[in-house]
C-alpha cells in the first residue's frame, strides 16, 4: 500500500479509501496570481478537494432492434458511486466512470456532478479529429468531439486549482466517458474517451495541472472480421474480473443455469458467443441480461439498465436508485453560485 502524505493523498491506490484527496491552497483557487500563490505555499491554509468514483462495469449489447446498455457498481468504498447512463439526446447514451463528483468537506459545497453535468456540456470549439473514422463525417463526427471537449472543458475547470503534486498509478485515467449511440445512416456505435491528468512545475511545489485531449477509441461497429457481441468496460482498471462474454464463454456454472432454464435464453446465449448479437431481439436479451447481472453481481451491488430504441430513442429499464441524502454532509451548489473554483460573476 502506497504511503499517504499528510497533506494530500490520492485514494486511487486504497490508501485510506478510494476517493481522490488533493491538498489545494485557496489561494491556487481563487483568483490570485499563479506566481503568488507560489510564493504562499507554506504558510497559507490548505483546502481539500475529494473526487469519489463511479467505479463498475458498463455492459453494451448493439441487439437487433435496440441498445441495451446495462451498469453493475463496483462498491471499492463506502463514498463509490454506480455508473449511471445519462441521456444526451433521443438516441445517445453517456456514461462517465471514474472522478464523477467533486467536493469540498470543508465548506460541504459540491464543486461538480460531472454526471448531472453531461448532457450541458458542449464545446464550440471542435477541431476535426483523425481518430473519428472516415466512415462518420459531417455534423456527427463532430457532434462526438464537441462531447468529449466539453467534458474535458469542464475537468479543467476543476482541476486548475490543483497546485500540488498528484503521483497517480501508472495508466490510471482521471475519468472516461463511455458513449452509445444510433446514428442516421451509419447506425449503432460505442465509443470510449479516456481522460487523464498533466501537471508541470512552475514554482518550487506549485504544479500547473491540465486535462490534454482525451484519447477516443471505437468499439462498434467491430473491425472487419471480429465478433459482434458484448462490449464491455470496467473501472478502475485493475479490476481484472472477467467480462460477461468471457464467462459466457469459458461455461461459468452461474450462466450456465440460465442457459438450461429457458429456450430463449439458450439462444440469446449461444448467439452472444457466436458473435452474432445483432440476431437478439432485444426483449429477449434484457430477461437474460437481468438474469446474468443478478449472479455476477453482489446483492448490494446497485444496477441500471437502459435502451436505445432505433425507432423510439431512450427509455429506461432499470433506473438509477434515489441517491440517499446525509444531512449535513454536503450541499448542492445553487446555479450560478460562486464555486471554490472562480470568482463571483462581477454585478
Amino acid at each position: 500500500m502506497r504511503s499517504c502524505n499528510p497533506n494530500f493523498a490520492f485514494r486511487f491506490s486504497r490508501c485510506i479509501r478510494r476517493s481522490i484527496i488533493f491538498g489545494c491552497l485557496i489561494a491556487g483557487l481563487s483568483t490570485s496570481a499563479p506566481r503568488a500563490a507560489a510564493q504562499a505555499t507554506s504558510d497559507s491554509p490548505q483546502e481539500e478537494i475529494v473526487a469519489n468514483l463511479a467505479a463498475g462495469r458498463v455492459v453494451i449489447a448493439v441487439c437487433k432492434d435496440a441498445i441495451l446498455v446495462g451498469t453493475i457498481e463496483n462498491p471499492i468504498e463506502a463514498q463509490t458511486r454506480p455508473p449511471v447512463p445519462v441521456p444526451l439526446g433521443s438516441r445517445r447514451i453517456g456514461i462517465i466512470l471514474g472522478s464523477v463528483h467533486w467536493f469540498s468537506p470543508s465548506s460541504q459545497l459540491d464543486i461538480a456532478r460531472l454526471d448531472k453535468e453531461l448532457p450541458h456540456l458542449r464545446s464550440q470549439a471542435v477541431v476535426e479529429t483523425p481518430r473519428l473514422r472516415q466512415a462518420q463525417v459531417g455534423a456527427e463526427a463532430a457532434d462526438i468531439e464537441s462531447i468529449g471537449q466539453g467534458l474535458r472543458d469542464r475537468l479543467n475547470e476543476v482541476v486548475k486549482g490543483l497546485h500540488t503534486n498528484i503521483h497517480m498509478p501508472p495508466g490510471e485515467p482521471l475519468a472516461q466517458l463511455i458513449v452509445a449511440d444510433y446514428i442516421p445512416a451509419y447506425g449503432p456505435e460505442i465509443w470510449q474517451l479516456t481522460y487523464t491528468l498533466e501537471q508541470a512545475p512552475e514554482h518550487g511545489d506549485y504544479w500547473d495541472s491540465r486535462v490534454p485531449r482525451p484519447r477516443y477509441l471505437q468499439f462498434w461497429p467491430p473491425e472487419k472480421g471480429q465478433a459482434h457481441t458484448l462490449v464491455e468496460f470496467h473501472y478502475p482498471p485493475e479490476d481484472k474480473s472477467p467480462s460477461l462474454i468471457d464467462l459466457l464463454r469459458a461455461n461459468d456454472p452461474r450462466l450456465e443455469k440460465i442457459r438450461a432454464s429457458d429456450a430463449k435464453m439458450k439462444t440469446v446465449a449461444d448467439l452472444f458467443v457466436a458473435g452474432e448479437s445483432g440476431k437478439v431481439s432485444a426483449a429477449d436479451a434484457v430477461q437474460f441480461l437481468r438474469a446474468a447481472f443478478n449472479v455476477i453481481a453482489s446483492p448490494k451491488d446497485r444496477e441500471t439498465m437502459a435502451s436505445i430504441a432505433e425507432e423510439t430513442g431512450f427509455a429506461w429499464i432499470l433506473p438509477p436508485p434515489a441517491e440517499p441524502k446525509k444531512p449535513g454532509q454536503e450541499k448542492e451548489r445553487e446555479p450560478g453560485a460562486p464555486s471554490l473554483l472562480a470568482p463571483p460573476s462581477p454585478h
